[in-house]
């Protein structure tokens, strides 16, 4: 478990690192909402994803020691950024796990962080396998992408900022969406929220087959989806609930939304559109629960976090196209 302090700590450490992203207000969205929304866009953060923020958090805390022998993770993309972008901060060697299919975008910018990529299948191969194998091998120190208390305290900043933003411009949200894959994200920023404002309900977004979260809060236990499920969201494909999160955000969270990748893809031309920013489907997710009217808003103060931007930029292209005829 981690607590406020935890991530209080971490933000001491990200000072200077990670951007403090804005609030950003937009007439389009409260018209369609019926009410105020505040948009987190952690499109505009190092590396376009909030994923630095844990990275940092858990790279900067390693012993002299575990800094020389290197750091393995297993990534989708943006961790694997993170990962990148902190071993390249703090001098740290870094070799991440990432499905070969993932976006292009994605992979090279790794590889131009100075991350060594391994890649793998990503319907046959354990990623995390793989990378605690390799991390064996080489005496190194994996880091998870979400399942860690020095990852969730790290990313939990992003709550602890919308917390002080909210603070700052004299408003308490009632309401706070979260895109969730491995749910170290929602769970950090819902302990920094809670803190604050005790009667706020934090909801996780899913990909519709990918709502593992979703069903897990419903049950009360870790559920898990089908091998087969498949989204545009490639940041949101986790099968099943890490358990440290789990355990978090069963204790703190309301109930859970799912979004179809048709939602998201006009979400994405809504945020492009309106709000001016680019976002790739996993972090469009809270955003288009918003716009699908999934939760209700009218007369209500709601914060969407837009998690990331990191999209190739023919499957962007493709996306807008869509909605212009």
């Amino acid at each position: 478990m981690i607590g406020f302090a935890d991530i209080e700590a971490a933000a001491e450490r990200l000072d200077g690192i990670a951007v403090r992203t804005p609030l950003i207000r937009s007439h389009a969205l409260d018209e369609a909402a019926g009410g105020t929304v505040l948009v987190k866009p952690e499109c505009l953060q190092v590396t376009g994803s909030f994923k630095i923020r844990g990275a940092y958090n858990f790279l900067s805390q390693l012993t002299p020691d575990e800094a020389a022998r290197g750091v393995v993770a297993f990534s989708s993309g943006n961790h694997a950024q993170g990962v990148a972008k902190a071993g390249a901060l703090l001098g740290v060697p870094t070799a991440i796990v990432m499905p070969e299919d993932a976006p292009r975008a994605k992979l090279d910018n790794t590889r131009h962080l100075g991350g060594e990529v391994i890649t793998s299948d990503r319907s046959t191969g354990d990623r995390e396998a793989i990378a605690r194998d390799l991390a064996a091998e080489r005496g190194a120190v994996v880091v998870p992408s979400s399942d860690h208390g020095y990852i969730i305290a790290g990313q939990g900043t992003v709550g602890l900022e919308i917390a002080q933003q909210c603070a700052e411009l004299d408003l308490q949200p009632e309401q706070v969406l979260v895109c969730c894959g491995g749910g170290g994200l929602i769970a950090g920023s819902a302990t920094a929220l809670k803190q604050a404002f005790p009667d706020v309900h934090v909801h996780t977004v899913e990909p519709e087959d990918f709502d593992d979260t979703t069903r897990s809060l419903e049950s009360g236990r870790r559920e898990r989806v089908a091998d087969d499920a498949r989204s545009i969201c490639d940041a949101l494909q986790a099968h099943t609930p890490g358990k440290m999160t789990f355990e978090i955000n069963r204790r703190l969270l309301g109930h859970g939304l799912a979004v179809s990748d048709a939602e998201v893809r006009e979400a994405m031309r809504f945020a492009f559109r309106s709000l001016k920013l680019v976002v790739e489907p996993g972090g469009a997710v809270a955003l288009a629960a918003l716009l699908a009217g999934k939760i209700e808003t009218a007369g209500k103060t709601t914060v969407v976090v837009i998690s990331g931007g990191n999209v190739d930029r023919e499957l962007y292209s493709e996306i807008q196209r869509e909605g212009s005829g």
